[in-house]
């Protein structure tokens, strides 16, 4: 009987121990990958990645005329926090514009607030963000709209992970859903805390 109880003890252990690794909902980034540290301009003031260490930070390029991509990935990060209320203090997402000719840091703050009171936008020169972006292969360009949008961007859609410790952790792809992020959060907090 004792062999018997050994046995399925030491098959239980094994079983935990060769569990499958976590799959995260878009491509892990090779670690450590340091985020740059370029200041650019909220309502509040200068920001810089590096003022959100040892929080959970999204980091997504957008802008607030975009009609479709932006608003769903920010709902997106928006339902993440919401279906997190013990860790959100522990979450912030930022969004860089992409468009700083009509994305003043007024005019984000307001779009940024429309989501969430504690999401962060910001913005600087073309430079400053093809500066910050390039480390993250952020493309984008300016297109013909509508006389109804005026001109449209056309931007990379990947909302980024930084860990606590500022080092870029997965890259989301568009459409990746607020059930995968969260299952992803809730494994780095488990492992990483």
């Amino acid at each position: 009987m004792k062999m018997k109880i050994g046995v399925v003890f030491l098959f239980i252990f094994l079983l935990c121990g060769c569990a499958a690794p976590h799959e995260f909902a878009g491509p892990e980034l090779s670690a450590p990958h340091p985020v740059p540290d370029v200041e650019l301009m909220s309502v509040s003031g200068p920001v810089r990645l590096s003022d959100f260490q040892g929080k959970y930070l999204f980091v997504y390029f957008g802008y607030t005329f975009c009609p479709d991509v932006c608003p769903l990935t920010l709902s997106t990060l928006q339902s993440v926090r919401k279906r997190m209320p013990e860790e959100a203090s522990q979450i912030q997402v930022v969004m860089i514009s992409v468009d700083p000719e009509r994305d003043t840091p007024e005019v984000l703050a307001k779009y940024m607030s429309y989501f969430d009171d504690t999401f962060v936008g910001i913005t600087g020169s073309p430079e400053e963000i093809a500066s910050i972006g390039e480390p993250f292969g952020l493309f984008y360009e300016k297109g013909e709209g509508s006389a109804a949008t005026g001109y449209l961007i056309s931007h990379s859609a990947r909302a980024y992970l930084i860990d606590p410790e500022g080092n870029a952790r997965v890259a989301y792809p568009h459409g990746a859903t607020d059930d995968q992020i969260i299952a992803d959060l809730k494994y780095l907090f488990e492992t990483e805390s």
